[in-house]
């Protein structure tokens, strides 16, 4: 049974960085104190802070606030019970975690990097030590998709889940359909307006993307991280002549994460996607996220707010703050499991290639405009068992007396499409490279 003193004794919170999310989070704890320890059923007070430059001017009330540049103050501070590490990268937050948990304290995280990558060390360390590891804002920034999966649909078998989990990359698709701009016009335009870095790689790329996904392929299925794992496809070769071309045939294209379970094991793959702009997920725009989750019993749930930002992100930090608070003085056998079962349960189920994916395809060619072309390219797909469902040429000849063909095929093995483009790349009447993208109903 729990002491009267430790039902009202407070909460001491330590933060490892002061950025965007760490002021955030700050900023939100001092302003929603009151409420924040009505939900807690504890006063949560924030006692220290790490920064890199303890001089610099910051939009932050820190009255009674310790400030340190020695990141290892925080974690082997006697009267912290909570670190919440904001710093990012994973080196170094991998080691300020691992003291934290060795020195018995909870860590809440926003660090999606973090958890995909050392997650299955962390949780183990934590695990033993009898301490939770928190990290809702790790994915989708404020939405609760991590307590959705993991808590709210445990009664049910996930079979798959599809997301817009990166904003900065939906942000550009949604520009490039919106006013016909081209790629590099508006990834310009993102990091001047700062959604994007310097060096846009991790979201463009997928990257940023396919750290997510594997957290929440991890929550859903119940399997050990495993992000080296996840096929992951950019978005920087898509022109905004495919944009305009999916949306004549009722498409739009998003970068999507997707997981799904099959007979033979786990899709993980993120990629530009054509999905019917029917569908909720498609009329997601800007830097917003969503993530759809097909389960058995309740079926299809969305899940939709801001991806990112300073008091989103802290949205869910703070959520996390107080979980792990009211779950502070309970037997460590009784709480929520990191990744929703329990870790005896986690299964490494396989991981299946790219190759072994069955998928829909969007295809655009640049092919010579005479008799006998269509036919040849038709020929490639039969020989490989692949069945179009549209195709449509476009008139306007190029300089070198080119025609777009726009194709659309029915569901295939994706080893059987790589096939039929290799063949297709061959033709004489082909030019250019072959622009693919991946069909999903989402239905």
């Amino acid at each position: 049974m729990n002491k009267p003193d430790e039902q009202i004794k407070p909460v001491n919170v330590g933060i490892l960085g002061l950025g965007t999310v760490g002021g955030g989070t700050a900023t939100v704890l001092r302003r929603n104190a009151e409420e924040i320890a009505r939900r807690a059923g504890r006063e949560i007070k924030l006692l220290a802070a790490s920064v890199r430059d303890i001089n610099k001017s910051r939009d932050v009330n820190l009255d009674g606030i310790l400030l340190t540049e020695d990141s290892n103050e925080i974690v082997n501070h006697p009267d912290i019970d909570i670190v919440l590490e904001l710093i990012g990268g994973t080196d170094l937050a991998r080691d300020l975690v691992l003291c934290a948990i060795s020195n018995g304290k909870h860590v809440v995280t926003a660090n999606k990097a973090l958890i995909a990558l050392h997650g299955n060390e962390i949780f183990l360390a934590a695990q033993r030590k009898g301490v939770t590891v928190a990290f809702e804002a790790a994915v989708a920034g404020g939405i609760p998709i991590i307590k959705a999966i993991r808590e709210g649909l445990a009664g049910n078998q996930i079979e798959w889940l599809a997301g817009i989990i990166n904003g900065t990359g939906n942000f550009i698709l949604t520009e490039m359909r919106d006013k016909g701009r081209d790629f590099d016009d508006v990834l310009s335009e993102a990091q001047a307006l700062g959604y994007a870095e310097a060096d846009p790689t991790f979201d463009v790329e997928g990257i940023d993307a396919a750290h997510k996904l594997t957290i929440l392929a991890s929550i859903a299925f119940g399997l050990p991280l495993q992000f080296e794992k996840v096929y992951t496809e950019g978005i920087s070769a898509i022109q905004k002549s495919d944009v305009e071309y999916a949306a004549e045939l009722g498409y739009r294209i998003k970068h999507l994460g997707i997981a799904r379970r099959v007979e033979s094991g786990v899709e993980l793959r993120v990629h530009p996607t054509l999905i019917p702009e029917r569908r909720l997920i498609a009329n997601v725009d800007g830097v917003m996220n969503a993530v759809l989750v097909n389960a058995d019993a309740v079926g299809p749930t969305l899940y939709y707010g801001p991806g990112a930002g300073a008091e989103p992100t802290a949205s869910a930090v703070v959520a996390d703050l107080v979980d792990v608070c009211r779950a502070f003085t309970s037997d460590p056998g009784n709480r929520v499991p990191h990744l929703a079962f329990q870790p005896d349960a986690i299964k490494d189920l396989t991981i299946l290639p790219m190759s072994a994916v069955n998928t829909a395809f969007y295809l655009r060619l640049q092919v010579s405009n005479e008799a006998g072309v269509l036919a040849n390219i038709t020929r490639c797909f039969a020989d490989c068992n692949i069945s179009i469902e549209a195709i449509v040429q476009k008139d306007k000849e190029d300089e070198q007396g080119c025609v777009s063909l726009v194709m659309l095929s029915h569901e295939c093995l994706e080893s059987n499409m790589q096939i039929a483009l290799d063949a297709l790349q061959k033709l004489d009447a082909v030019h250019a490279d072959i622009v693919r993208i991946r069909v999903e109903s989402l239905g």
